[in-house]
């Protein structure tokens, strides 16, 4: 059981969407998802469906898709979706300012500027309209009603995402910086050490 006495797992507002953050309880110890913020895709009433974000792998998009490469955001590695499909890849991209995704070929509206790539196209008629990119290996993924269960027993927090979480350069902080912003009491849960001994 977590110990969640900020109430803060199913807090007013908090609800799962696409779009919206999961960002792991300090008392998740899963390795696939120990301290990681999850992107939302997907939520539905037949599952979920979302992508690490803190994850970069060693592999850049030019060594698995050369021609997508040019347009990955910084760092260009391949992130690590999650533990489902490692095989296959999801990509996000977010749009710039004016451009709307829904009337974009090659693009699937996830929540506001981004939106799913059809890695199938040709990039360059999508250069223009993109502000960011990113490549994941595999997903996180969870059977109807699983991810909710996970959220009610204070697994995950549920956060607004801004655009650019899925784009960041600071991966490795992500997780502290994710809980900073959304003041007390999830602020404080970014000083929870990642080794309670150390604490």
């Amino acid at each position: 059981m977590v110990d969640d006495r900020f109430g803060t797992a199913s807090r007013p507002g908090a609800e799962a969407a696409p779009g919206t953050l999961l960002v792991a309880s300090p008392s998740l110890l899963d390795p696939n998802f120990r301290r990681t913020v999850v992107y939302l895709i997907e939520h539905r009433a037949q599952g979920s469906l979302g992508v690490v974000l803190n994850r970069p792998s060693e592999i850049t998009v030019r060594d698995v898709l050369p021609a997508w490469a040019p347009l990955s955001s910084a760092p260009p590695s391949v992130f690590v979706g999650g533990p489902v499909e490692s095989e296959s890849a999801i990509c996000l991209a977010a749009v710039r300012t004016g451009q709307d995704p829904t009337r974009l070929d090659g693009l699937i509206a996830v929540r506001g500027p981004v939106a799913q790539v059809d890695l199938d196209r040709d990039p360059g008629g999508l250069a223009p309209v993109l502000r960011g990119l990113r490549v994941f290996a595999g997903y996180a993924g969870w059977d109807a009603g699983q991810l909710d269960g996970e959220i009610r027993r204070g697994d995950w927090y549920v956060v607004p995402a801004l655009p650019d979480d899925v784009f960041t350069r600071r991966e490795a902080g992500l997780w502290g910086h994710v809980l900073r912003r959304q003041g007390l009491p999830l602020a404080l849960l970014a000083t929870y050490p990642a080794d309670v001994r150390h604490n």
